[in-house]
């Protein structure tokens, strides 16, 4: 059953990623043409802020590896200090921001990331805020009906 639900997260994962690069190809066009005076431009805006948001913490969390220690020694050959480690694990274990440090001087996740992530969320709050407005003129210009009694 784990492995039905994981192809079906990655196939959703991939569907969207298809869609996301043919709205970023949409978006760019759009800019030219004028068609970012229309809602569906900033709901592309929207979905590619928020694909990209999710793909920079993907790649924040799944940086670090499966073992801290053996990723800091080998393969970024920095000293692993297990004191810091286990003084700040709590810290490491968030959501966000995300940090996984071998020692006090050195980050496992790329400084990138959560800047990322905070542009993307920013973007698709301000594309939501913008429909919101297109919503909210949609409906107050709706001819108004009299009550006929």
């Amino acid at each position: 059953m784990k492995q039905v639900a994981f192809f079906a997260v990655a196939a959703a994962l991939i569907v969207w990623l298809i869609w996301n690069l043919w709205n970023l190809f949409r978006i760019l066009t759009g800019l030219r043409n004028g068609s970012w005076q229309r809602p569906m431009w900033w709901t592309r805006l929207c979905s590619v802020s928020l694909f990209a948001g999710l793909a920079s913490w993907i790649w924040g969390t799944f940086r670090t590896g499966l073992d801290v220690r053996d990723t800091c020694q080998f393969v970024h050959h920095e000293r692993y200090d297990e004191t810091y480690w286990d003084a700040h694990a709590k810290e490491f274990q968030k959501i966000f921001p995300l940090h996984n440090k071998c020692n006090a001087h050195y980050d496992l996740v790329p400084a990138w990331v959560n800047p990322a992530i905070v542009v993307c969320a920013v973007v698709s709050l301000a594309a939501i805020a913008v429909l919101l407005r297109f919503g909210t003129a949609y409906i107050t210009n709706l001819p108004r009906r009299e009550n006929q009694s």
